[in-house]
């Protein structure tokens, strides 16, 4: 079924498709819509899930793993200061390997209170073990819930989807809603080695020793790791099924580019109309959308990047005193490849700021004028 529906919509079906059996739900702008609809869902019996009203959302995410612990499919959403009042148990959820999915939509911090989107609350969870995936488009969304538990369930990690505040969440786009029977052949039912049962009780958790907590430690690291091949792999079954794929990374018109604009979200989409504007005037210039932060696609930047002139990373984040995510673990990816290409880092669209066409060929001319960069950050349209 081919429905219009807004981004928050696309992780509510995401969620029912994939069976979710338990949501854990507390309201927070922008994400309010997420479990709106599946409470109605919930209510009116298109999904048999137990829908969980919470007072926080701290209490959210430890509902989802009291339910993930037992062997119950869960799914939560949240958003911004909502997503940091989760970080304690966000590093107990990754330890404890709970299969957990949650939908974030980026909106920026407070002080000065702002409702509109930003990377910086996702960014500032990515060492805790869960793995990130940020979407560009509602279609995307919606489908990558559904492989995001395929690949968390196989791996024992729980995964969010990313997306932009507003551009996203509350933009209609057309979405193609598989059918049930479909992607229950694509997504078994969760059956899970490790669990809690009282018919058969083991503790989980419990203090552990220097002697073994480093291999644990390891563990989350390799499955990270094993997490790569599993999202490719899962992304072509997935076309094989619906007809679409995502990977690590999507490249556009990449073949002979010279230089090269990474990004990530929405402002990725916007790239693809300003490359093809540029590729009508002789430019030789690409896009490299980076989809999944974590695990970082390393390799494959390392491969796609080896021979370009100039690269340049654009940021919808700030780590305050050094510079952009994606463009730090873009120049760390690189370091130790010989004669890698000068690597430029921008700062746009913070608390919600367009990043418009105009915006974008603006840091095009930069990368294109300059031989090598000339500053750590540029940081565009600042109006002081």
């Amino acid at each position: 079924m081919r429905s219009v529906i807004m981004g928050n919509h696309a992780l509510s079906y995401g969620a029912k498709l994939s069976r979710a059996q338990v949501i854990a739900a507390y309201p927070i702008t922008p994400q309010t819509e997420v479990v709106e609809l599946l409470s109605q869902l919930c209510a009116n019996g298109d999904m048999k899930a137990k829908f969980i009203k919470v007072e926080s959302e701290h209490s959210a995410m430890a509902a989802s793993m009291g339910a993930s612990a037992t062997g119950a499919r869960a799914f939560t959403a949240t958003s911004s200061q909502g997503l940091a009042l989760m970080h304690e148990v966000l590093h107990w959820a990754a330890g404890a390997r709970l299969p957990i999915v949650m939908g974030n939509i980026n909106r920026a911090f407070g002080p000065p209170w702002s409702i509109w989107t930003e990377q910086n609350d996702s960014i500032a969870q990515r060492d805790t073990g869960w793995l990130q995936i940020y979407a560009s488009s509602n279609q995307e969304v919606l489908d990558s819930i559904i492989q995001s538990y395929k690949v968390a369930e196989k791996i024992s990690l729980p995964i969010m989807v990313i997306l932009d505040a507003f551009v996203l969440s509350h933009t209609y786009e057309v979405v193609d809603i598989p059918e049930q029977s479909i992607v229950d052949k694509y997504l078994p039912p969760l059956e899970m080695e490790y669990k809690l049962d009282w018919k058969n009780p083991h503790a989980f958790g419990g203090l552990t020793k220097p002697d073994w907590y480093y291999e644990l430690r390891y563990q989350i690291e390799e499955a990270q790791e094993q997490a790569k091949k599993l999202i490719v792999d899962t992304g072509k079954e997935f076309k094989e099924m619906f007809g679409r794929e995502y990977g690590l990374v999507e490249e556009y018109k990449m073949d002979d580019a010279e230089i090269v604009l990474i990004s990530s979200s929405t402002i990725a989409s916007t790239l693809h109309v300003v490359i093809d504007e540029l590729r009508e005037q002789g430019k030789k210039v690409g896009l490299l959308r980076i989809r999944v932060f974590r695990p970082f696609p390393s390799e494959e930047l390392r491969k796609i990047l080896k021979g370009r002139k100039k690269v340049a990373v654009i940021d919808r984040n700030i780590s305050f005193g050094h510079e952009g995510a994606f463009f730090t673990e873009t120049k760390a990816a690189l370091f130790n490849e010989k004669d890698h290409p000068p690597i430029f880092g921008f700062i746009a669209g913070l608390g919600g700021r367009d990043v418009t066409p105009d915006v974008l060929k603006d840091i095009f001319n930069i990368v294109e004028t300059t031989e090598w960069p000339e500053k750590d950050i540029y940081w565009i349209g600042v109006k002081l």
